[in-house]
């Protein structure tokens, strides 16, 4: 009877360990394809200075390092320094020079756009109009894509660049987030950058980190 019951008790332990080793697998499996099914937002990351240490790439750097601790986003930096200026003449049979095909494929695959714009007098600069207007060319490869927009400057942190590309933007059919807005006052105390550019003031940091989540979510709305 004991040596009965001791089987019966081994049966329903390895029973119960089956069951318990199913339920985990089943669980790891759900857990795989969720993660799997999940969207990665690919934003890419435009600069509009040249400048080595520039505040603004120093922006980009930042916003690539606070990404990491989203979900389901992704930055990746893209140099438009070595674009040529735009010139209709190095279109030939419809076709764009090698460099300039590669950086429209690249603005083509992208989900969204994080533009970090100076100010000049009270615009954008040449170097980001220009890689706006090659990618503008037929066809559009900015169109129905969401984007957002931040700056340094003085008092007004460039922020009228800002309003400056956003109109540039409802021509192209770029949409840009509203809300947070990002400009930064870099000469204000206390320090907002260190000597290479880096940013290093934690409540621009949070702010940034805003803007990001909420480009992100337009992304996913927009889709």
């Amino acid at each position: 009877m004991n040596y009965q019951l001791a089987a019966n008790h081994r049966v329903a332990f390895v029973l119960i360990a089956v069951l318990v080793l199913y339920i985990f697998i089943s669980f790891q499996e759900k857990l795989q394809s969720a993660m799997a099914a999940k969207p990665i937002i690919k934003v890419t990351a435009i600069c509009g200075s040249l400048r080595k240490a520039s505040y603004h790439r120093g922006l980009l750097r930042s916003a690539i390092e606070l990404s990491e601790s989203i979900d389901g986003i992704s930055i990746e930096y893209l140099d438009i320094s070595h674009l040529p200026m735009l010139n209709t003449d190095l279109e030939v049979d419809g076709k764009y020079p090698a460099v300039i095909e590669a950086f429209r494929q690249k603005i083509l695959h992208s989900d969204c756009f994080l533009f970090a714009s100076p100010e000049y007098n009270y615009s954008i600069t040449p170097l980001l109009k220009n890689a706006i207007d090659w990618a503008s060319r037929p066809p559009n490869v900015w169109a129905n894509k969401a984007a957002a927009v931040v700056s340094v400057g003085g008092s007004y942190g460039g922020g009228v660049a800002q309003y400056h590309l956003r109109q540039v933007g409802v021509f192209l059919d770029l949409h840009f987030i509203n809300k947070p807005e990002f400009s930064l006052n870099a000469f204000k105390p206390p320090a907002k950058f260190d000597d290479d550019g880096n940013l290093i003031d934690p409540e621009a940091k949070e702010r940034l980190k805003l803007v990001l989540v909420s480009l992100k979510d337009f992304t996913l709305r927009l889709r």
